[in-house]
């Protein structure tokens, strides 16, 4: 496979933007080699400046759960561009929309849109820290919830401490309200409100897909419940990723637990770039206009995105056993690594929700960033190259979470099990 145009690209690039890529995770720093740029995506495929064609199980990262270019969000999205860009005004589908997803979750009154999850996260947190009247935050090692100055935090000597920036910019003063606990284990949790009473909110991601697949165990979420309620602190669930891909309800529609916060991106969006936080209303009344916490973005509720998502969202409810046979396509992805790898006696723990699926080159179940930090990413950067060689492209990091789409089939995923067969028996 040539990839000649791409590395012309990288390289030109790279003189115009840092590391020539706008999310470093593009660079493909962790897997080597150069990052391959697309020209356009096809169903389940997506296609490079080189026209090598891909199987495509990184779906822009999670919006495209139709798969790319399709037909109904596409043409709504042309409907809307041909009536304007922007007008930083109301529309009428911003209230569409936001219908839709209330209508779904007993626990959710009001929503308000913006243009990212890193946005929809910080705005959750200031909204929570307004209510609670309250500073400090929790969240967990591992769970990444975007680039805002409070979440770049990094474990200290324990598992539990006040953070510390873990990158240059931010100034420890931003951070020192941000608790780090562990994942999947609520002692840790329960040692930070013992170190605090002023906690105005735990963020988790109730199913982890930043350092890998990594679900929440039900009663860990259960219990982080319990502590909230006890400390009267609010639980914000970010849902960013596995909101509407691990089910029609994300993971509120697979566990019991309801937090009182919860932020959605991606699907939403249909492939456009929006995020969303949402609350009961006496919450949501606390942000401005209607209350004294400050929260704007001129782009926020873009018609052309509002549409995007408003056909995706829809598209979703009217098929809602789309679920069941995205599960069942990810878990035959799955269930194949599995017996290639015990075929040629390579370490490998697999997990499915929903769309969403992860592996690791590990030899003992992940329940939490320390164990995650523990596979073979040396094995997987040659996996990952061996694969992509082979039109098959996968996320370009260990700590990254896959996704099936709606046009995929057995066949393709029976064709991706028996490359990953030929390619693991390489690597052993």
């Amino acid at each position: 496979m040539q990839i000649e145009n791409s590395k012309i690209a990288f390289l030109e690039a790279k003189q115009y933007i840092p590391g020539g890529v706008d999310s470093p995770v593009r660079a493909f720093k962790s897997v080597g080699g150069t990052p391959v740029f697309m020209d356009r995506g096809e169903s389940a495929y997506i296609i490079d400046i080189d026209g090598n064609r891909y199987i495509d199980f990184v779906q822009s990262w999670g919006p495209l759960i139709f798969g790319h270019c399709d037909k109904d969000i596409e043409n709504a999205v042309i409907k809307a561009v041909k009536n304007g860009l922007s007008f930083g005004a109301p529309t009428t589908v911003e209230t569409e929309l936001a219908k839709e997803i209330c209508e779904m979750f007993d626990n959710i009154d009001k929503i308000r849109f913006v243009s990212s999850g890193t946005e929809a996260v910080m705005s959750a947190i200031r909204l929570a820290r307004g209510f609670t009247l309250k500073d400090n935050i929790i969240k967990f090692e591992g769970c990444y919830h975007g680039h805002s100055d409070s979440l770049l935090v990094q474990a200290g000597s324990g598992a539990v401490t006040f953070g510390t920036p873990s990158s240059p910019g931010v100034p420890a003063d931003f951070t020192k309200h941000t608790l780090l606990a562990k994942y999947n284990d609520i002692e840790s949790v329960k040692e930070c409100f013992e170190n605090s009473d002023n906690i105005a909110c735990i963020v988790v991601e109730p199913i982890a897909g930043n350092m890998g697949l990594v679900p929440a165990d039900e009663e860990f979420l259960k219990e982080l419940r319990e502590l909230c309620d006890k400390h009267d602190t609010l639980l914000i669930f970010d849902e960013v990723m596995s909101g509407f891909r691990a089910s029609l309800k994300g993971a509120q529609g697979i566990v019991d637990t309801k937090p009182d916060i919860v932020t959605f991106g991606k699907v939403i969006g249909g492939g456009m770039p929006v995020g969303a936080f949402a609350a009961r209303a006496d919450i949501m009344d606390k942000l401005s206009p209607d209350g004294p916490i400050y929260q704007a973005g001129t782009l926020s509720g873009n018609p052309v995105a509002m549409n995007a998502g408003l056909a995706s969202l829809r598209k979703l409810k009217k098929s809602p056993d789309i679920y069941n046979r995205l599960e069942k396509l990810a878990k035959r992805l799955m269930e194949g690594f599995k017996e290639a790898a015990k075929q040629n006696n390579i370490p490998l723990q697999t997990s499915v929700r929903g769309s969403m699926f992860g592996f690791f080159f590990n030899a003992s179940e992940v329940k939490n960033f320390n164990d995650a930090l523990k596979s073979d990413t040396e094995m997987f950067a040659k996996f990952h190259s061996k694969m992509l060689q082979n039109g098959i492209y996968f996320a370009c990091s260990q700590f990254e979470t896959g996704f099936v789409s709606a046009v995929m089939s057995e066949a393709i995923i029976d064709e991706v099990i028996t490359m990953v067969k030929k390619v693991f028996k390489e690597l052993s």
